[in-house]
């Protein structure tokens, strides 16, 4: 499902969410307000029988014959699982659940089981949907955010309840009701639209592809990984890459900074493992200044830690940099794939008292695949190319389903 043109730059607020956005701000702003009663719009009923969660099997995930169990939970719907009893206990569909002891209201599309103090209220006008419920919901919300745990809310109180609600000619505004809600969930789906555009336009660019489509060569690449049918080779590490000599900056960590200033602008690569070891910043002046080599982590508990370093940075101490020796020029594919052979040769083979210096790593090993006697760079080239892509259209796909799973809840009936 690849594309093989070019995405164009991602600019957040697309003209689509604006529209939208300005739509339901006009229309709030002209909304006329009155006041009701719960008991004039629903009949509070109790629930048709109290189940017990230590009393009953609680089931995840929807199996045939199970049904919703709701109870006093402020999250997912009020939904604590799902569970099978006598289908004569079930609450109506196309109500509200009221939680007495959280105070929290979620509309319920399809016949439930409840727990404890869990109130049913059941409309008294034929208006009534999933949209219409869930900006009852809304309003529910905000009302009763200053209550709290213990507050009390017995059927009378809940039946003497004031919600306010728009009107229109002196009536309830169902129809307005129903709009704004179809606008605000066309709102939420336009927004993941565009966050899928934008992760997609941010992987590509970081991988200099233009799109996610395997090549015939990509295709063939993979095929002959899956079907280990490649021929490799043993190189040692020294005879392909050397250490590259750097400035003693005369800095320990506690000199550096943990953030970027517009002095210290240069990250600085000590032994730590997370973002890839850089973690504080140096001035400029007096460092060495490295870019597109391989780092090592040469002390502590992560030492032989290895990453492609694609961008400015320097070497403090307890790590240090190397680079290729051969007349060839790497591109950042090839450096990831050296980086993957050397950190899977040493990472987790040296230890505290046993520290990755240089001396001793380049003594090691590392397996890459060969052509004629020669390392195949041609191949790795294109394998890390097609892994990348790979990855992005893993992405791509979890945005997919992402988006369409929203539009299934969305979904009109």
């Amino acid at each position: 499902m690849g594309s093989s043109k070019p995405y164009k730059k991602y600019r957040p607020g697309g003209s689509k969410i604006k529209k939208i956005k300005a739509s339901l701000d006009k229309k709030l702003k002209n909304i006329q307000w009155g006041e009701y009663r719960i008991g004039d719009l629903f009949e509070v009923k109790s629930s048709k029988k109290i189940f017990h969660a230590n009393n009953i099997e609680i089931m995840e995930e929807k199996i045939l014959d199970s049904y919703p169990y709701v109870v006093r939970k402020t999250g997912e719907n009020g939904i604590r699982g799902y569970i099978k009893q006598s289908e004569e206990f079930l609450n109506p569909k196309n109500t509200l659940s009221f939680a007495q002891d959280t105070f929290t209201v979620f509309y319920q599309k399809e016949k439930y089981f409840t727990g404890n103090n869990v109130k049913i209220l059941v409309p008294k006008f034929s208006e009534f949907n999933e949209s219409i419920g869930i900006f009852f919901v809304g309003i529910f919300k905000h009302l009763l955010s200053n209550f709290s745990w213990g507050t009390g809310s017995t059927k009378e109180w809940i039946n003497s309840f004031i919600l306010k609600l728009p009107i229109k000619n002196g009536e309830i505004d169902f129809e307005f009701m129903d709009a704004y809600i179809s606008e605000l969930e066309e709102e939420r789906i336009s927004e993941l639209e565009e966050e899928r555009i934008s992760e997609l336009a941010a992987y590509l660019t970081v991988s200099g592809l233009d799109n996610y489509k395997l090549s015939t060569l990509e295709r063939e690449a993979l095929d002959l990984v899956l079907a280990d049918k490649l021929t490799w080779a043993e190189f040692r590490i020294g005879d392909l890459f050397e250490k590259i000599k750097t400035k003693n900056l005369k800095m320990k960590v506690g000199d550096l900074s943990p953030r970027k200033t517009e002095k210290f602008n240069l990250p600085v690569l000590t032994a730590g493992i997370e973002n890839q070891g850089l973690n504080n910043y140096a001035p400029k002046a007096n460092a060495t200044i490295l870019k597109n080599v391989i780092s090592i982590s040469a002390n502590g508990a992560n030492t032989g830690a290895t990453f492609y370093q694609s961008k400015e940075f320097t070497v403090l101490q307890d790590a240090y940099a190397i680079s290729c020796k051969l007349d060839f020029s790497l591109n950042d594919n090839h450096n990831l794939f050296l980086t993957g052979a050397i950190r899977k040769s040493i990472y987790g083979n040296f230890a505290w008292t046993d520290k990755a210096g240089w001396e001793k790593v380049k003594k090691e090993f590392i397996q890459l695949p060969t052509k004629n006697g020669e390392i195949d760079f041609e191949f790795i080239n294109t394998l890390i190319s097609a892994v990348q892509k790979l990855v992005i259209k893993d992405v791509v796909l979890y945005a997919d389903k992402k988006i369409q799973a929203t539009k299934e809840v969305v979904k009109r009936k």
